[in-house]
């Protein structure tokens, strides 16, 4: 996992470089770092905390850092969307833009959705068949599950009787 969050972030700077390579050769740097920084504030100052508080309010348990994941994802969907979805009419050159761009970034966002249902239904199928330890650390959980499988219950441990002891270590005899 350490090696994928390393070459993840190595993708990204060399992502990043290449933008900033790029960036002398836009008509209007000053346009695209304007852009840019109006892009960091509106994820910092209204989508992240945005993120953060429906996920908190809608979703309880195990659910909640997938559905904050997607809203994320969603958001950042959005911010890069908007200049085209908030651009009025259609542009006088049709090959500006070809495509239907409200209609695929909708399409985007019930992919998100869906993927986000899909992991969080597998998280709920996966954690339903794992038995349930509560109150036990997890240092003992090891130990609590090797008590609670079923040959442990049926026949005690070293042999013996589920409940303890055997009646003739007790001092009692049998008939």
């Amino acid at each position: 996992m350490k090696a994928v969050r390393i070459l993840t972030g190595l993708a990204g700077a060399v992502l990043m470089g290449v933008g900033v390579s790029l960036l002398p050769d836009a008509g209007d740097p000053t346009g695209v770092l304007l852009w840019l920084g109006g892009a960091l504030l509106l994820h910092d100052a209204v989508i992240a905390p945005l993120v953060l508080v429906v996920g908190l309010l809608l979703v309880r348990g195990g659910g909640r850092g997938p559905v904050r994941g997607a809203l994320m994802v969603a958001g950042a969907l959005t911010a890069v969307a908007l200049p085209v979805l908030l651009r009025p009419g259609t542009p006088a050159n049709s090959s500006v833009l070809p495509l239907d761009y409200p209609r695929n970034w909708l399409l985007a966002l019930v992919a998100v959705a869906t993927v986000t249902a899909l992991l969080t239904a597998g998280r709920g199928f996966v954690r339903g068949r794992r038995p349930r330890l509560r109150g036990v650390r997890p240092e003992g959980r090891r130990e609590a599950l090797q008590e609670a499988r079923p040959e442990d219950r049926r026949q005690g441990r070293d042999g013996e009787p589920p409940g303890g002891s055997s009646s003739t270590s007790e001092g009692l005899t049998n008939p």
